[in-house]
């Protein structure tokens, strides 16, 4: 992983500085809230319903035991014993006290950590696939280029001020683990037919308000234009973005009313003042900074077959925790692992202190001293030997965190949710919770098979349910909570936004409502091999829109 330079430590520390000299000033009432507000959010701090709420940037999702270890010992000393891990592959503390805030900026900065960019209308947090470096299907890592356009972009002076907030994701394989086509620029890495680098380019995605699927305006990208072409993108959506309605302010909106066509005609003129300037990426630069991320020298370990094979025999549980949580690597001695943050009737994403040191334990032990966060609030271990695997998963077991559920329907993403978040309409955990309780057979969720479901407090999307192949959007009505059903999304290489069925459900209905359109599923898949979104595609709305609305659906 990235290591800090001279520049970057300098960098970090002076900001840290300043920031608590502007905390000391709020504190006495030299500053107002309303003076402090632009001054936090540029260091991740958001005040929410009950507390300060305090982001830390994970850039491209990758963590080491010490890092993770210092989060821990944060969760430990300011917050209340544990921290939330988002959909940007991010952590949030939601009590840290304001007083604090700058010491806990000061610890993060001793193990090249930050705030950075967690907030505000600046260029936030590059995010990428979280099985990045390890994955059998990989053209390339993504992550050099996800630093590249970290260094870049850190408080850009042209781009810190933007219309709205922007987020950049790459992904370097051809199944999208990093949802780039629901962001604001999506960066799909890739070969030509002459062998060379470079990225098909998607522009204009994104969730909330006015979900819209990213389109690509370039098929192929040298990847040393990588920051040039970037910098044209920035260049238009900063001169022609709305910022007299921030509702109508983010790129995708741009991208809408100009037209692909006419938005990339645009980009391409702007690029062509760039493209041979100092922005073009030498390749010794991007080789050098690739050399940050050369993977660990695994050593061959050809008794994990036969290891695998009794440990299954031995345990049902750890065979099925392998078949959920365990996927293949580049490396055939080796795997990945998904160590989920989803267990039964749980808060999804979240995971305490002891959790975190433990983890960091077992990733120093068996992991080659990484990990991983993923946008679907999970924790990634990259690199296992399929020989420990028996023993990476009984210390998941000590520590409850081996629930065998990855992408199935207990696998929940879901945003803080009204019990923290002062711009939520309803909650979301309680839901989750619930979901999750009546669907914990494991059988049961076996049965039903690769099901994504996210669930969002309010229509700002913080939860992805936009995507989800059934997403859930909590709205207020009349003074109460209700819950908008979408079916069929997906956030995937094949993006698709989802549709909403019809009026919501209460707080007491919603899940019934889930497990009617999960029995509705089941009878009508063409056998256990048909997924829940290949069904929706197939048959469409109508049997669900049935189901769960009777002669009510007909009627419309």
């Amino acid at each position: 992983m990235y290591r800090y330079d001279e520049f970057d430590r300098e960098f970090v520390n002076a900001r840290v500085a300043q920031f608590r000299d502007q905390v000391e000033r709020r504190l006495s009432g030299e500053l107002t809230e309303e003076q402090f507000r632009p001054l936090r959010l540029m260091n991740g701090v958001y005040l929410q319903l009950h507390a300060y709420m305090l982001r830390i940037a994970v850039p491209y999702g990758t963590l080491s035991p010490r890092q993770l270890r210092m989060l821990a010992h944060i969760a430990r000393k300011y917050d209340k014993g544990y921290g939330h891990f988002t959909t940007r592959q991010n952590i949030q503390f939601n009590w840290p006290a304001l007083a604090d805030i700058p010491d806990i900026l000061a610890d993060l900065a001793s193990v090249e950590m930050h705030a950075l960019q967690t907030s505000g209308n600046c260029i936030r947090n590059v995010t990428a696939d979280h099985f990045a470096g390890a994955a059998a299907d990989e053209v390339a890592d993504p992550r050099p280029y996800a630093e590249i356009l970290r260094q870049w972009s850190s408080v850009h002076p042209e781009f810190s001020y933007l219309p709205r907030k922007f987020k950049i994701a790459v992904t370097g394989a051809a199944r999208d683990r990093a949802a780039i086509q629901t962001h604001d620029i999506g960066l799909h890495l890739k070969k030509n037919a002459d062998g060379e680098l470079g990225f098909a380019v998607y522009v204009g995605g994104g969730q909330g308000r006015t979900p819209i699927v990213a389109k690509k305006i370039r098929d192929f990208l040298p990847e040393a234009d990588l920051l040039s072409y970037t910098t044209a993108i920035m260049r238009v959506y900063n001169l022609y973005g709305r910022r007299d309605n921030k509702y109508k302010a983010r790129i995708k909106i741009l991208v809408h009313e100009t037209g692909t066509e006419e938005f990339a005609r645009q980009v391409e003129a702007e690029w062509a003042e760039l493209s041979d300037t100092a922005l073009k990426l030498p390749e010794a630069d991007i080789r050098a900074i690739e050399t940050y991320f050369t993977p660990p020298d695994l050593p061959a370990r050809p008794e994990g077959d036969d290891a695998v094979r009794q440990a299954r025999l031995d345990s049902r549980s750890f065979s099925e925790w392998l078949d959920q949580n365990v996927v293949t690597h580049r490396h055939p001695d080796y795997a990945a692992v998904t160590i989920s943050l989803k267990g039964i009737g749980e808060t999804p994403g979240d995971a305490s202190a002891a959790q975190m040191e433990a983890v960091a334990d077992i990733a120093e032990a068996y992991a080659f001293d990484e990990l991983r966060v993923s946008h679907e609030q999970n924790l990634i271990l990259p690199h296992v030997a399929r020989a420990d695997l028996r023993a990476v998963y009984d210390a998941l077991v000590g520590i409850g965190l081996a629930t065998a559920n990855s992408n199935l329907i207990t696998d929940i993403i879901a945003c803080p949710g009204l019990d923290y978040c002062a711009l939520a309409n309803a909650r979301s955990i309680p839901v989750a919770q619930a979901i999750s309780r009546r669907f914990a057979d494991l059988e049961r969720q076996r049965d039903i098979g690769e099901l994504k479901l996210k669930i969002s407090g309010c229509i700002n999307a913080c939860g992805h349910h936009h995507v989800g192949h059934i997403g859930i959007l909590g709205v207020e009505k009349k003074g109460a909570e209700l819950y908008q059903v979408t079916l069929g999304g997906s956030g995937d290489e094949n993006t698709s936004i989802g549709e909403i069925v019809g009026r919501g459900f209460g707080p007491d209905e919603i899940t019934d409502a889930i497990e009617t359109v999960v029995d509705t599923y089941l009878g009508l898949r063409l056998g256990r091999d048909e997924k829940f979104l290949d069904a929706y595609r197939r048959v469409g709305a109508a049997p669900f829109k049935e189901a769960l609305y009777g002669a009510e659906s007909k009627a419309a």
